[in-house]
């Protein structure tokens, strides 16, 4: 992958061969099943949900598809991610194992379910100014 600067998912998908495209459009179509108000973008290079601020990232690389759902989703199913490779904010997803499309789409719904209450916070207070 040596193109640094991408229109949209569709063009950054295209550029890996065709097993590392088949997991990111997977990774793709589960975010997207899970959060079907997300606006998809491209931000830091990579493809990004945003609702109500970012949701989660992903990427594809030689070995595995890198997965960022923040910390806050890493800790809250450490459990479930503790059998792959990740930090705090990310997760890697090898390439010779199937995805774990449930486990994504739970992890979503945790992230647009924190990022709405974060928003709902934000109203509480202005509307607390007013």
């Amino acid at each position: 992958m040596e193109k640094t600067s991408f229109k949209n998912v569709d063009e950054y998908i295209s550029g890996f061969p065709e097993n590392l495209r088949t997991l990111l459009e997977q990774m793709r179509t589960a975010i997207k099943k899970a959060a079907p108000k997300a606006e998809e973008v491209i931000s830091y290079q990579i493809p990004a949900y945003k609702y109500f601020g970012i949701l989660v990232y992903f990427a594809g690389y030689k070995n595995h598809v890198g997965f960022y759902p923040t910390a806050s989703a890493i800790k809250a199913f450490k459990k479930e991610l503790s059998i792959y490779k990740g930090g705090k904010g990310s997760v890697q997803f090898p390439l010779d194992k199937p995805l774990p499309a449930v486990l994504i789409t739970k992890i979503v719904k945790f992230k647009l379910k924190e990022n709405e209450q974060k928003a709902e916070g934000i109203r509480q207070k202005v509307k607390g100014k007013n």
